[in-house]
Order: structure tokens, then C-alpha cells, then sequence
């Protein structure tokens, strides 16, 4: 179960790499399933799941059912007080994403920001998980037309 579980994973990032996103949703779908199985549908393992169908909902533009995937990953992390900053970064990462491809970039920026506190206190000030969140900020910034912002956060890069 563990190892189907693994391939469904690999299998639905790989499709979305790939810019396949409909093709993603049943092997995220599997995984899911095959973890709850597992874990159980409370366990906190499972938030990276719910941000993989999350990401690929949002790919296919079902951002109705996106935002329910966000909203249980959400509930897991607040659910679970022991979860670490790692997983709640990941999750507004998830949450920014999402906004941004909604056209709502100061709710956007929200999330971000809260991820790079949480990354930097996860991973240090210099790490590439931070790198990441300054340049999705950057390209927020860029669509606002704040030029200055933005080329700071890219050198930030």
C-alpha cells in the first residue's frame, strides 16, 4: 500500500510538471485515498496531498473544488499542534498560488509573506525554500507594476 502510494505521488507531480494537470488528478486521487487508508483521514501526513490536488484542480481551472483541497489541508495543519513550520510554509504556499492565479494578488502576497517567515524560521535566512517564495513575490509584484520591489526580490534570488 505504502509503495502504491509513493508511485501515485510521483506519478501525479510528474504530470503536473508536464503541464497535465487533468492527468494528475486521478494518481493524486489514489494517493490520497491510499494514505488515508494507512494513516487515516486526520492524519497530518496527508496536507501534501490535499496541495498536490489542490495545485492540479487549479491547473485545470476548478477552482471551486481547489479551494476545498486547500481548506482540508488548512484544517489538518491547524488541527495538528505539534506540525511543524515546514508543513504550515507549504501550505501557504499552496495558499498564495492559489490566490495569485485568482487574480488576488494582496491576499497573494498575505500568504507568501507568512511563508517566508516560516520558511526562514524552518530552513535559515539563505536557503533555496526561501529563494522560491521571494521570486513568486517578485512576479506578484512585477503584475502590480511595483518595478522596484520586484527587481530587489529577483537580486534577492
Amino acid at each position: 500500500q505504502s509503495s502504491m502510494v509513493e508511485v501515485s505521488l510521483s506519478s501525479a507531480r510528474g504530470f503536473l510538471r508536464a503541464g497535465q494537470a487533468v492527468q494528475a488528478l486521478p494518481a493524486a486521487l489514489a494517493a490520497l485515498r491510499g494514505r488515508a487508508r494507512l494513516l487515516g483521514w486526520s492524519s497530518v501526513q496527508l496536507v501534501p496531498i490535499y496541495l498536490l490536488l489542490a495545485e492540479a484542480s487549479t491547473g485545470t481551472g476548478n477552482f471551486r473544488q481547489a479551494s476545498k483541497y486547500l481548506s482540508e489541508a488548512e484544517w489538518l495543519v491547524l488541527q495538528s499542534p505539534a506540525c511543524g513550520a515546514a508543513l504550515q510554509a507549504t501550505v501557504h504556499h499552496g495558499l498564495g498560488l492559489f490566490s495569485a492565479a485568482q487574480g488576488k494578488l494582496e491576499q497573494a502576497l498575505y500568504h507568501l509573506a507568512n511563508e517566508v517567515y516560516l520558511a526562514t524560521s524552518a530552513f535559515g535566512v539563505n536557503s533555496i525554500e526561501v529563494s522560491g517564495v521571494y521570486f513568486h513575490m517578485a512576479n506578484i509584484f512585477l503584475l502590480q507594476n511595483k518595478m522596484d520591489v520586484a527587481n530587489s526580490l529577483y537580486t534577492e534570488v
